[in-house]
């Protein structure tokens, strides 16, 4: 069996691997990360504007104060926290919610501040305006 094709070459199976699918899933997986990458990020940039607050035109605004030592005001009443609570809860069932204007001293932890806030929210009171002092 001279100058024949030998068989043995035939039947042997192939070792050599397609790589070809590969990179197609790999091209897709990386145009899939290309076009999500800019939507998954969270920053904004935002221009600020420099200018001092307006004044609230408010009609009857609730308001709240926090003076130095942590104490709760309404109006000019001091309140315990849960005073402070049933208020907020009194002013929920009202017809018309009315603007809580929130005035806290520079030294007042965040937790008491954030207290009013997480009251004010779990009662549905959502009109929350913070009131500072003009420069």
């Amino acid at each position: 069996m001279a100058g024949g094709l030998d068989r043995e070459d035939f039947s042997a199976p192939m070792a050599e691997i397609n790589v070809t699918p590969m990179v197609d899933v790999m091209l897709v997986l990386l145009v899939i990360f290309l076009v999500t990458a800019p939507m998954l990020t969270q920053a904004v940039k935002l221009e600020l504007p420099n200018e001092v607050a307006t004044s609230i035109a408010d009609e009857n605004p609730i308001t709240l104060s926090i003076d130095a030592k942590g104490q709760y005001f309404w109006g000019e009443e001091a309140l315990t926290d849960t005073q402070l609570e049933q208020r907020l809860e009194a002013e929920s069932h009202q017809p018309t919610k009315r603007p809580i204007h929130l005035r806290a001293d520079t030294s007042v932890p965040y937790g008491k501040v954030n207290k009013v806030l997480a009251l004010a929210q779990k009662h549905g009171l959502s009109q929350i305006g913070f009131v500072t002092e003009p420069k």
